[in-house]
């Protein structure tokens, strides 16, 4: 990695995109310190708590954003949820699908339309932030005196809030088009690794406790590292389908007779089950913010059960990851589509006759690989629940944040060593 690093950094071109990048982040990492107006933002640090809720799981996302009610608070949580509702709309609705088919003309139409559902997302949720800071007095009465202040106030809040998620989505895209590696991605890397000095803070204050912490926070750190080796293998891992493609003549020349592959990822949906699986069962601890059962109630002891630090919500966690897992990978990979590509292009995998017995092929190895790679997810997502039992250390180690942080970088150093692929031409007498 640090070869590929000073390696790219002789290139002048690469050198010039990868400090674009770094402005681009300067700019991110400003504009999440700089506070939205009429805010104190003291009352919110009790909403996300140890971050287990929605939203710490938000304050996660905006790098600690949220919690200091600043003008990117929301990041980029509306631009990720405009994406995920595009592309479930791309497989249900006809004409998205079709658009999707086009090429480079049909995803511009596509990201238009991402970028005003994102915009309409924004206005929502900061609606909805507007709401949650007037409940748990964020916003100071002086602001809410009269109809024309309390107007005033909840209009500029929301459209700071507005402005500063499509800033950061327009950040995003300026690190697409003349930076490296996608924007989103590492602008949301950038927010979650500034979280890692408080991280280190707790591992020092436990340090500092002495007695078996003194084994326990070293063992923490190894078990970090060994996490981090464990997600490079398996982000990397991928089964090989052979495709073998027949010969055939075109006027005087003769193509195909090669031999390629089809390769799948084990771990193909990424992140996504994790979200999915991490908003769904924060809801509980969300609404409890908002309503508080009676003690000995029935929705006291659920409550309790899906506790954060609950057996139940660590395996409830696990199956939901599994159930999302394989939702995500059926929208996403059609055997069937697949397998007419491979016909389509005269080809076909060894000892399976084309047509159906291919998409039955196709099938079940994407649904082992979709299998090995919803244990891996579940594993990655319930190792930190596991991990604080067992030494009471809690760094809000999330699989989620660990997850995306390597993928991210894997991802970032592919795109480095393909760009320096590009721009190396070897001479005719080399």
């Amino acid at each position: 990695m640090l070869e590929v690093i000073r390696n790219a950094f002789k290139n002048p071109d690469l050198r010039r995109k990868i400090f674009y990048t770094m402005m681009i982040l300067l700019i991110f990492r400003i504009g999440a310190a700089i506070p939205a107006p009429f805010i104190d933002a003291e009352p919110l640090v009790a909403l996300t708590g140890d971050g287990s809720n929605f939203f710490g799981y938000l304050n996660m996302l905006s790098g600690g954003a949220f919690q200091s009610a600043t003008i990117f608070a929301m990041s980029i949580t509306p631009y990720i949820n405009a994406s995920i509702i595009i592309q479930l709309l791309t497989v249900a609705i006809g004409p998205l699908e079709r658009m999707a088919k086009e090429g480079g003309e049909g995803r511009k139409k596509l990201n238009k339309i991402t970028r005003w559902t994102t915009v309409a997302i924004a206005i929502l949720q900061a609606v909805g932030y507007y709401f949650l800071m007037r409940r748990y007095d964020a916003i100071p009465e002086a602001y809410l005196d009269n109809t024309f202040t309390t107007w005033f106030t909840a209009i500029t809040i929301i459209l700071v809030f507005t402005a500063g998620a499509a800033l950061v989505m327009w950040l995003g895209e300026q690190i697409n088009d003349k930076g490296i590696g996608n924007g989103i991605s590492i602008i949301l890397f950038a927010g979650i690794i500034t979280r890692g000095p408080a991280a280190i803070q707790v591992l020092w204050a436990e340090f500092q406790k002495g007695g078996y912490h003194y084994f326990v926070v070293p063992l923490t750190l190894i078990v970090f590292a060994a996490i981090i080796v464990f997600i490079v293998i398996m982000t990397t891992a991928e089964r090989r389908i052979p495709v073998a493609y027949a010969k055939r003549v075109v006027g005087r020349k003769m193509y195909g007779g090669q031999s390629s592959y089809i390769p799948i990822k084990v771990s193909m949906s990424g992140v996504m089950p994790i979200i999915f699986a991490s908003a769904f069962l924060s809801l509980p601890s969300t609404i409890q913010m908002f309503w508080t059962p009676k003690t000995g109630s029935f929705w006291y002891h659920v409550f309790n059960a899906l506790s954060p630090r609950g057996a139940a919500y660590a395996i409830l966690y696990f199956l939901l990851i599994i159930a999302f897992n394989y939702f995500y990978i059926a929208i996403q990979y059609n055997p069937v589509e697949i397998a007419n590509n491979i016909k389509s292009n005269n080809g076909a995998i060894p000892g399976i006759r084309p047509g159906k017995p291919t998409v039955t092929f196709i099938s079940k190895v994407i649904s082992k690989i979709t299998l090995l790679g919803a244990l891996f997810l579940g594993a990655i997502a319930i190792f930190p629940i596991i991990f604080t039992w067992l030494t009471d250390v809690n760094i809000s180690l999330g699989g989620t944040s660990i997850i995306i942080i390597v993928g991210v970088a894997l991802d970032t150093m592919r795109t480095l060593e393909s760009q320096m692929t590009m721009r190396h031409h070897r001479g005719f007498l080399e």
